[in-house]
């Protein structure tokens, strides 16, 4: 699925960054819309999942790919 809304790119960042970028991102974004996001951390994958079980929103896929990571979230609230 290459339906998004909006991209965050997240790469060479470490823990909590892509989370806190991807907070700040998601925020203003309508239910509905769906964010990308790019990061190079292995650690994103749990924390990702974590933060879609934490705020509620929806955690649509998760992929990996050439040292990167790539997931895609809809805001559901």
């Amino acid at each position: 699925m290459d339906n998004f809304d909006q991209e965050l790119d997240a790469r060479g960042l470490n823990c909590p960054l892509p989370i806190v970028r991807a907070k700040k991102a998601i925020a203003p974004m309508q239910t509905g819309q769906v964010l990308k996001i790019v990061a190079t951390d292995p650690g994103s994958v749990k924390d990702f999942d974590a933060f879609c079980k934490q705020t509620g929103n929806e955690l649509v896929s998760s992929s990996e790919g050439n040292g990167e990571y790539e997931f895609l979230i809809r805001k559901t609230s």
